[in-house]
């Protein structure tokens, strides 16, 4: 269950995938079918041992990417800066990489990346108020008041695209929780998927999903 590209740091056994069998072999299959890529993310490999765990982790995963009410690019905007928030620079990699496949400005993901606060990143006004309220799913969600909510709606937002973007922030509370508690945020300064070459895509059918 080695990897060269994990190092010691990871806490828990990775299951390569010339070696998964049965139904972690059947989830990883999955994994690399829905997102469009042909490897598997080392972050859904933390729990490859445990494949009970495994499916719970890509049943959140599917929820938040799979089909949805905001756009992809706003959902990965919101996955890449909640992991900024929550001090995970292994997850804002991915995800800037996720957010630029589907259309985000190099300007919009490096301000993800070096913004020090919401107020910096280069969006409109209305899109700012939605990142504003999934902030503070990040710096304390028992913080988030019905005027914050309110403002929010009020922005243009329905209350299906704030439930999709809360439930998009919790997620990433819980990954970038998992990345690091387990030890994957610091055993490599960025992850496999940021770390693709130039040329590297998602596959057309999920570009053509994200547009």
């Amino acid at each position: 269950m080695t990897d060269p590209n994990v190092l010691s740091t990871v806490r828990v056994p990775l299951v390569e995938e010339a070696e998964a069998e049965g139904r972690t072999k059947e989830l990883y299959d999955a994994i690399k079918s829905r997102m469009g890529i042909p490897f598997v993310p080392d972050m859904f490999r933390l729990v490859s041992s445990r494949p009970d765990l495994l499916e719970v982790v890509i049943a959140g995963y599917g929820g938040v990417f799979n089909d949805g009410v905001l756009p992809r690019a706003t959902r990965e905007m919101i996955s890449a800066w909640s992991s900024k928030v929550n001090g995970c620079p292994y997850c804002v990699g991915t995800h800037n990489w996720f957010l630029a496949q589907f259309g985000g400005p190099q300007e919009l993901t490096d301000a993800i990346e070096n913004a020090p606060s919401v107020e910096e990143l280069p969006v409109d006004d209305r899109t700012k108020v939605l990142m504003r309220l999934v902030t503070k799913v990040g710096t304390g969600a028992f913080r988030i008041t019905d005027e914050d909510w309110a403002a929010t709606e009020a922005a243009g937002w329905s209350n299906e695209e704030m439930l999709e973007a809360v439930f998009t922030a919790a997620l990433f509370a819980f990954i970038n929780r998992l990345v690091d508690g387990l030890g994957l945020g610091n055993s490599v300064t960025r992850s496999r998927i940021a770390s693709q070459s130039e040329d590297a895509t998602v596959s057309e059918e999920r570009l053509a999903e994200g547009r």
